[in-house]
């Protein structure tokens, strides 16, 4: 029986090694920096360390070919896309949903006996649960992203008219919707009543359609008949 040969340490050093064209006149220490501190490098190394173990010795992570990855997910979502987004979070709630059912699992099975460990197992299971819920809700809002519309309204010369209306669509619906309004309109003379002002000279504010001041009457009276 043939063995599969392993990858021989030439090979592995190749994988290791970065491919990189330098930019139009940058120089050599500039390029290593621009790599070193890239969020595709770096992100790319880290990502091959967590997923090497995913393939045997003999199918090793490149780091060219993975930091090519990286970047075309970044470039999609410079564009706007939302696919790469999506199918991340879609698939860490499956990923933390499985966590939950099987960490509720065991604390089912230890519950007779280990309470401890039946309680440890579910604070768990509930924290799964609970990161579950909040990557669906991220999900819903990548989709279902927060709308501003402005309402025009017309006023009279001189007014002034501030109308917004935030609306927050989820289900079909209206949900945390806010409208704040205000209206700030004057005009001409004759278009609008006038606000009752103080008078500069020191006089009372006239009141339309009364009859005059009337007498107040003695604080000593009321007392005297309460009395």
């Amino acid at each position: 029986m043939t063995k599969a040969k392993g990858t021989t340490g030439a090979a592995k050093a190749k994988q290791n090694v970065l491919e990189a064209a330098p930019m139009d006149g940058e120089k050599r220490e500039a390029t290593l920096a621009r790599l070193a501190l890239g969020p595709g490098p770096r992100h790319a190394t880290v990502g091959n360390s967590y997923a090497a173990s995913l393939f045997s010795d003999n199918h090793p992570m490149d780091i060219t070919a993975s930091t090519g990855v990286i970047g075309d997910a970044m470039e999609k979502a410079r564009q706007g896309d939302k696919a790469f987004a999506s199918n991340i979070l879609a698939a860490q709630a499956v990923a933390l949903d499985t966590m939950f059912t099987e960490l509720a699992r065991r604390s089912a099975v230890n519950m007779g006996q280990y309470l401890d460990a039946s309680e440890r197992y579910m604070r768990l299971a509930l924290k799964a649960q609970a990161n579950c819920r909040a990557t669906l809700e991220a999900l819903g809002k990548l989709h279902q992203p927060r709308e501003q519309t402005v309402k025009h309204v017309h006023v009279n010369e001189g007014g002034q008219a501030i109308v917004a209306d935030q609306i927050n669509q989820h289900a079909g619906g209206r949900e945390n919707g806010k409208s704040n309004e205000q209206s700030l309109a004057t005009g001409p003379a004759g278009e609008s009543p006038a606000m009752l002002g103080a008078d500069p000279q020191g006089n009372g504010v006239p009141i339309p359609g009364g009859e005059g001041p009337e007498a107040v009457p003695d604080a000593r009276w009321h007392k005297s008949r309460r009395a």
